[in-house]
């Protein structure tokens, strides 16, 4: 009777994708991949590094198990992690994505000195006054004036964009990306309803509201129920 295998190894024009079964042991899974990683590496030219992508199903590879995993594709002469896949993620994690994809619906003033924080998208209804500072892990909608400080896209989404009814910030941040005090128009004309966004230069431009259905497509995501 042939042996089930619980490595398969296939070659991809990026590098090498291990399928790891995930109905055998952790320590049977680990001692193969040993085994076969050992095999290919004395097969590959040692002057080439070979990206490694491990694709592990429906089982849950804890924090030190994944270290323990690419420690162990490290140890070969010419084997480099490209990263580990799994169908499974932790229950913090599942509700961190939960959060980070609700909008948050607040209807206040931000005054001087206060800060308004939203994991993921934040309507405000409302203006932000000088010296206000309101904070978003994604987009930024303000139904009122912006004279304060926004922060959208804070934990390194630079495709977050910032709204606002009249905007007269006095800081645009977006990612790592900062703005001050930037030139709104330049023209005499008056927009309602104005838009800053990182454009391919990465600058924060600050343009009408209606780019964004061309430039953010994905703001579209909630139509439909999705």
């Amino acid at each position: 009777m042939k042996k089930r295998q619980n490595v398969t190894i296939k070659g991809t024009k990026e590098g090498l994708v291990l399928h790891l079964d995930d109905t055998c042991s952790y320590e049977e899974l680990k001692r193969e991949l040993d085994q076969k990683l050992s095999a290919n590496s004395r097969t590959q030219d040692e002057k080439h590094l070979i990206p490694v992508k491990l694709e592990v199903g429906n089982r849950y590879i804890s924090e030190a198990q994944q270290e323990e995993l690419k420690n162990l594709i490290r140890q070969k002469k010419n084997f480099v992690v490209d990263g580990i896949v799994s169908n499974v993620i932790t229950r913090e994690y599942a509700e961190r994505l939960m959060e980070e994809n609700e909008v948050m619906t607040v209807s206040r003033i931000i005054r001087s000195g206060q800060v308004l924080e939203a994991p993921g998208d934040l309507l405000l209804i409302g203006d932000v006054n000088p010296g206000g500072t309101v904070i978003a892990g994604g987009n930024i909608f303000i139904m009122g004036t912006l004279k304060g400080i926004a922060h959208a896209g804070c934990f390194g989404n630079d495709q977050s964009v910032i709204a606002a009814s009249s905007m007269k910030p006095s800081q645009l941040r977006i990612s790592e990306f900062l703005n001050r005090a930037p030139d709104i128009t330049q023209t005499t004309e008056k927009r309602e309803m104005e838009c800053a966004y990182i454009d391919e230069n990465h600058q924060i431009i600050v343009d009408r509201l209606q780019v964004l259905i061309q430039l953010r497509p994905n703001l579209n995501r909630f139509e439909g129920g999705h």
